[in-house]
């Protein structure tokens, strides 16, 4: 791996880091991910932000991947995978959302 490689996965690990500053909000939301164009496949969001989620799904997603995320009380959200591991992945949405709504939901 040539030195210019190391330092792009450095870059962009450092990059991540800074995306992450927003709380995360542990919840368990039964939603909907579609892939544009595809039909959509049940998960379950494990956390939260304003700026993305991570889920759980039995379907593999690209990184990369643009998607859309069917929450409850809501339309859809834009978000475009980030990471994979197993049955989860890591998305951040295109937009902030606001999700004081959503967590009050998922108290009741």
């Amino acid at each position: 791996m040539s030195f210019s490689m190391i330092k792009a996965r450095i870059a962009e690990q450092e990059d991540q880091d800074d995306r992450r500053r927003e709380p995360r909000v542990p919840v368990e939301l039964d939603v909907t991910v579609r892939e544009l164009g595809e039909n959509g496949v049940e998960a379950r969001v494990l956390n939260i932000s304003e700026r993305g989620f991570m889920a759980e799904t039995p379907v593999q997603f690209e990184v990369g991947t643009r998607v859309w995320l069917m929450l409850p009380g809501r339309d859809r959200a834009n978000a475009v995978i980030k990471w994979t591991a197993g049955d989860k992945l890591g998305a951040e949405f295109a937009e902030l959302i606001a999700i004081d709504k959503l967590i009050d939901d998922g108290d009741a």
